[in-house]
């Protein structure tokens, strides 16, 4: 079984803005979280659950369903939005984010939710997570996919260069790495505090296939995974350049709301900005 999502890309469009605004509310009810990734991110994990992915909500353990690992964890309430949209839970857990006892923790946890495959939370660890599944899924000679996704700022570590000479090393074609490439961390830009660039060359001296896309655009985001999983040879990476805090004027591009909650007044400018989007984008698509 797979799932059976039908929408267009233009329907999938206006689902990105309204659960955009379901992670403006689920941040806000927190008190905590990390708005500017997660709104950056919604339209990569809109196409990843409702075009991309093979999985099945109702059966969330599905052996045929594709492997997805968050690796950036903290970007989470995309992730919990997306999977409450796509039949996973209901959406009015939500707002339990971050609560004490809640499934949905400000690091996902694999055994409170279904549909998680990893626990994530120190940065850096997700692609060797990743590329592990993928040497397993060759070995036992498995048609499932793995996709992982990271942040740039994880570059920084070590160990995600290990899995990236890893996966290179042994040819995973099965498995597509997408870079969160917002050009922030907590401390600021990138490439003042680690630089990371040329990050494409990078890859590909470790043998890997680089596509770079536009993470905010849907249309590219689906061509590019489709891309990847007709690449036999090698892993791919795709680069998804976009805007930390996407939708919502005030958030775009600055590193404070990297790790910061909107108060009362932020959140009722945010959501109007994002309810104007919306029924623009509805009126277009009617």
């Amino acid at each position: 079984m797979d799932h059976n999502f039908k929408e267009s890309n233009s329907e999938l469009e206006i689902l990105a803005i309204r659960i955009r605004q379901d992670i403006i509310k689920m941040i806000h009810a927190a008190g905590s979280g990390h708005p500017a990734g997660s709104l950056g991110m919604t339209d990569v994990m809109v196409a990843l659950y409702f075009r991309i992915l093979r999985h099945n909500p109702k059966n969330p353990d599905w052996n045929e369903r594709d492997r997805f690992l968050l690796s950036n964890g903290h970007i989470c309430p995309a992730r919990y939005a997306t999977m409450a949209r796509a039949g996973y839970f209901s959406p009015d857990e939500l707002l339990t984010l971050r609560n004490f006892g809640s499934r949905l923790q400000g690091h996902p946890e694999r055994l409170r939710l279904p549909g998680l495959e990893s626990t994530s939370g120190p940065l850096g660890a997700g692609l060797a997570q990743g590329a592990g599944l993928a040497y397993a899924a060759r070995l036992d000679e498995l048609s499932w996919h793995t996709y992982v996704l990271t942040s740039d700022g994880e570059h920084g570590a070590g160990l995600h260069w290990e899995a990236v000479l890893f996966a290179g090393k042994n040819r995973l074609a099965n498995l597509t790495c997408i870079v969160d490439r917002n050009d922030i961390q907590i401390d600021g830009p990138t490439e003042e505090v680690m630089p990371i660039e040329p990050l494409k060359e990078k890859y590909l001296a470790f043998n890997w296939n680089v596509i770079e896309i536009d993470g905010n655009d849907i249309g590219q985001i689906i061509k590019a995974a489709e891309q990847a999983k007709s690449i036999s040879d090698r892993p791919t990476c795709i680069i998804a350049k976009n805007i930390p805090g996407c939708g919502v004027s005030f958030m775009e591009n600055d590193h404070k709301w990297h790790g910061l909650a909107p108060n009362n007044e932020e959140t009722e400018r945010a959501l109007a900005e994002l309810q104007a989007v919306e029924q623009k984008l509805t009126m277009n698509v009617a």
